[in-house]
């Protein structure tokens, strides 16, 4: 399985690449930091459904907790960020662990809880697939990092209470 990770996070920095693709994964890496962009689209929301504010609350909040709970999931595992020869991480991250990708628990977690909430929130799965596949085609992460952080964000998505 290391073997098979390994290679895939060649390929994917050795893949795709050009300035403009480069430059997106880069941007949605800095709105995903945090479960920011999750957050923004959470309160926005709650600004304009108030019939179901409390429910986007959860989900607004949901991110940042994520990151959270990933944290700790990242402090058990202790595996160090990707590193491969000639080819350094086009970002910068605010530790040095990579399992689970926290761009992928929170991302993950959002889109799951939005669209318990409302099912037409469904193109958030979209991005936060983009957001989550930027992580190892900037070289951030491991593919099975960004897998993990997707399954367990998709959990946390399932599991949490949202008002009725």
């Amino acid at each position: 399985m290391r073997d098979l990770d390994r290679k895939l996070l060649r390929w994917m920095r050795t893949h795709g690449h050009s300035p403009g693709a480069e430059g997106a994964a880069v941007a949605l890496g800095k709105v995903g930091n945090n479960g920011l962009i999750w957050l923004i689209l959470g309160l926005a929301l709650v600004a304009i459904d108030s019939s179901r504010w409390q429910q986007w609350l959860v989900c607004a909040l949901l991110g940042p907790v994520a990151i959270g709970l990933n944290y700790a999931v990242k402090l058990l595992a202790k595996r160090p960020r990707p590193v491969l020869e000639g080819l350094p991480p086009l970002g910068g991250a605010p530790s040095s662990l990579s399992f689970p990708s926290a761009h992928a628990t929170s991302s993950f977690a959002v889109a799951t809880a939005m669209v318990r909430v409302d099912p037409a929130m469904a193109g958030a799965f979209l991005v936060a697939a983009l957001i989550s596949l930027g992580r190892p085609y900037l070289g951030m992460h491991y593919p099975s990092d960004v897998l993990a952080g997707a399954f367990l964000g998709v959990l946390l998505g399932l599991i949490v209470p949202l008002p009725s």
